[in-house]
């Protein structure tokens, strides 16, 4: 099966080898032809580079090149057509390194750098990162936008509105908590909870207090969610990663749900994911998800809801 197929009906668990999820005979339509797939959640990095790496760590199955040529060669369940990269390094030049990788690359519509508010120049290195136009926004972990916020941490991230970029945020279960408080604070902020908020999914029903941090994060108009890492999310413990959309079902409905189509994003967190599934696995569970919510929302879900949220420009010829 190709991306350019047809419309036509897809009857789950019947095609590509897919796994039967145990919903009877419910059915999805296959997208139109020519779906754009920005997969807005990819680390590149090269421990050959003179300097090195410092993350991933040596002897780790992640510790060797990898671009976003090598992203593009992986079965897949859909044809990703282009990526927002998320910088892991806390190194300030390695956000350069990305930009340049992004240069002659039309796959790489975005990056979202890593640098920290409320450190010592920070303003001069966001707005020299901003001035290019691939430089989206930056990430952060949640227990920096905690009560109290620190004046100077504030201010930065007032700047980030100043020059119209996103803010990324990571972090445990009580993040998504996290980000609806500070996103009322500073409502101007586009703001993307990554990875759900990396709660634990089992097949009990999801954590009462993550469910409820979601919804209020929700409803912050400014706040949009990758539904990203769900593979590593049901690998904890080192058991074996389901493949069946059903598995994970109670925990997408808790955020597709709240958020609306509008606002959730595709993500996969490769290649750290690769840890937990294969890329083609962890695309299908949330593609199968998408396709039953329409054409219109799965195109919002697959690039447009992130254009949104990180004002990527379209890059000629990227497709």
């Amino acid at each position: 099966m190709t991306n350019s197929i047809s419309r036509r009906t897809w009857i789950v668990g019947s095609l590509s080898g897919v796994v039967g999820i145990g919903l009877g005979s419910i059915v999805a339509e296959e997208p139109k032809a020519g779906l754009d797939i920005i997969d807005c959640h990819t680390h590149f990095y090269d421990p050959k580079r003179p300097e090195g790496i410092p993350w991933p760590g040596k002897g780790t199955q992640l510790y060797r090149t990898v671009l976003p040529k090598d992203l593009r060669e992986l079965k897949q369940f859909r044809k990703v057509t282009g990526t927002v990269i998320v910088e892991a390094s806390p190194r300030v030049e390695d956000n350069a390194w990305l930009l340049d990788l992004g240069k002659d690359d039309k796959f790489v519509v975005g990056v979202i750098g890593n640098l920290t508010p409320g450190a010592a120049d920070f303003a001069k290195h966001l707005k020299r990162f901003a001035a290019n136009p691939l430089f989206r926004g930056i990430r952060v972990g949640s227990k920096l936008l905690e009560d109290p916020i620190k004046k100077e941490v504030l201010d930065d991230l007032k700047l980030m509105v100043e020059l119209d970029l996103a803010l990324d945020v990571n972090g445990g279960p009580d993040s998504p908590a996290t980000v609806a408080k500070f996103a009322a604070k500073l409502p101007g902020l586009r703001i993307v909870q990554n990875h759900i908020g990396n709660v634990r999914i089992t097949a009990d029903a999801p954590p009462r207090e993550w469910q409820e941090g979601i919804r209020a994060a929700a409803k912050q108009p400014n706040v949009f969610c990758k539904i990203s890492a769900l593979v590593e999310g049901a690998a904890r413990e080192k058991q074996k990663t389901p493949e069946d959309l059903a598995f994970y079902k109670p925990y997408i409905d808790v955020v597709w749900d709240t958020f609306g189509d509008d606002r959730v994003i595709y993500g996969s967190n490769w290649p750290v994911s690769e840890r937990a599934a294969h890329y083609h696995t962890l695309q299908r569970i949330v593609m199968e998800y998408a396709f039953k919510k329409g054409d219109d929302a799965t195109a919002k879900f697959c690039s447009l809801n992130s254009k949104k949220a990180y004002k990527w420009a379209e890059r000629p010829g990227r497709r």
